[in-house]
């Protein structure tokens, strides 16, 4: 979900527990699920590097894995999972992997300092992140955190808040650096939290209320949605080797077939969300059977509805997340960019050819009949 370029004390663990997780290869996944036309040796090998550890966040790339779907385009791919030891966007221009995921405005930062990379898919449309507050805390709109304890992950993670701060004006706040959980929040340590809609607000519903012992519930919280402060940045998008594009036909073509399969797998994680929480968890995830459901659930309402089909970029959503970039100042008065990026830095060819071949096929790319689950959270996730 984040991507660091230096260790903090709360990831530390994580990253530990994260080095434990096992790569997943398609070379078995291949011979057992894939149509038997092709042995694993014959197809061609790719890796893409995550931006976090496994989980449902990922559900479609390890979906694609599973089902045989890049087998089927004559790939075996291996995805490698990121604790914080790694970014995506610096592994992918160093030539250490074939394609990444990667937040836009993070790798907007890395183009400008010379990665000569390209956003190739756009794979969430809508952002996740949020800022959480108790209901009783007074704070119902970004102008209330004037004068608050704020909580942010930071390592680039921070962008929207302080897009939204800029916007309603508020200066007068305290930024806390805040660990990878809810406890800053919980503990009344910072009054508002920032979290993921597919993780770490989950994490408050699986907690118990002390005061009535039961499990906290939706409105015991208030909610800023960067979405509906007009605010949201592009976040989990496929990022392929300009380079290599430019002056390499067959990884043109392995691009095409990479975007097809991975997108037929979130279509298949829409459609089957329980079998793709546990596909996740055979992977080698750790979170619990229904947070990993909920989580399937959730990041599937952040690609469906698909207003263009799956994968390709709102240019207007692009211009906004740039001009944020360029004009949201941190704490220090730093902003992410100090020009807009160059029109290499994205391309929409590749995925809407995957998804001219995947309407072929008959597959769903839309997803305009998209209903979402309704998931029930046990205590710690369980």
């Amino acid at each position: 979900m984040r991507t660091m370029t230096r260790w903090g004390a709360p990831l530390a663990a994580l990253a530990a527990a994260g080095l434990v997780l096992a790569a997943c290869s398609s070379t078995d996944e291949a011979a057992a699920t894939g149509d038997g036309t092709a042995a694993a040796g014959d197809l061609t090998p790719v890796t893409l590097q995550l931006q976090w550890l496994t989980q449902a966040q990922f559900s479609g790339y390890y979906a694609a894995v599973d089902q045989g779907y890049y087998a089927d385009e004559g790939l075996d791919v291996e995805i490698l999972p990121s604790g914080g030891d790694v970014v995506p966007q610096d592994a992918l221009a160093a030539g250490e992997v074939d394609y990444a995921i990667a937040w836009v405005p993070k790798v907007l930062g890395s183009i400008e300092q010379g990665a000569d990379i390209t956003h190739v898919a756009q794979v969430f449309e809508r952002s996740a992140t949020l800022q959480v507050a108790f209901a009783d805390s007074g704070i119902e709109t970004v102008a209330d955190l004037e004068g608050r304890t704020v909580g942010s992950w930071g390592y680039g993670n921070e962008w929207e808040l302080f897009a939204g701060l800029n916007q309603a004006g508020v200066e007068d706040f305290q930024l806390v650096t805040q660990a990878f959980d809810m406890l800053g929040l919980l503990s009344g340590d910072i009054d508002a939290a920032q979290a993921m809609t597919y993780n770490e607000y989950a994490q408050l519903l699986e907690t118990v209320d002390p005061d009535t012992g039961q499990l906290y519930t939706p409105e015991d919280f208030t909610v800023i949605d960067w979405n509906d402060e007009g605010v949201a940045m592009l976040q989990d998008a496929v990022w392929a080797d300009a380079g290599r594009l430019a002056d390499d036909e067959q990884y043109r073509e392995t691009t095409v077939k990479f975007l097809k399969a991975s997108l037929k797998g979130w279509v298949y994680a829409r459609d089957n969300p329980q079998e793709a929480a546990e596909i996740v968890t055979a992977a080698g995830s750790t979170l619990g059977t229904s947070h990993q459901l909920w989580m399937t659930n959730e990041v599937n309402k952040l690609l469906w509805p698909s207003t263009r089909g799956v994968g390709v970029v709102d240019p207007a959503a692009w211009d906004r997340t740039v001009e944020l970039a360029t004009k949201t100042h941190n704490e220090t008065g730093a902003t992410i960019i100090t020009t807009p990026p160059p029109t290499t830095a994205y391309t929409t060819e590749y995925v809407e050819q995957a998804l001219a071949e995947l309407a072929e096929e008959g597959v769903d790319t839309s997803g305009a009949d998209f209903e979402p689950l309704e998931v029930e959270l046990a205590e710690g996730g369980s």
